[in-house]
């Protein structure tokens, strides 16, 4: 299976990329999560982030298919 993860903010500093497609057996968002964070060297713990699968916020189990796009949202701090 190849999905589609975009990498924003802190993600997007750790990963030193914007995009990218990652090909495996990831069975959820969290499965998915959990290899890229030892991967790439993450930071963030899946708590403290949120996550959208094919533009829709999701939770954390929902199944992932071939051909997804999942967005992993970092907490944001404004002004």
């Amino acid at each position: 299976m190849k999905v589609t993860v975009k990498y924003f903010a802190i993600l997007k500093d750790e990963s030193g990329v914007d995009e990218e497609v990652v090909e495996g057996n990831f069975g959820s968002p969290k499965e998915l999560y959990t290899f890229l964070k030892s991967d790439k060297n993450l930071s963030l713990c899946s708590s403290k982030l949120k996550v959208a699968v094919n533009d829709e916020f999701s939770n954390w189990e929902v199944p992932l298919s071939d051909g997804d796009t999942v967005v992993f949202i970092p907490p944001v701090a404004g002004g």
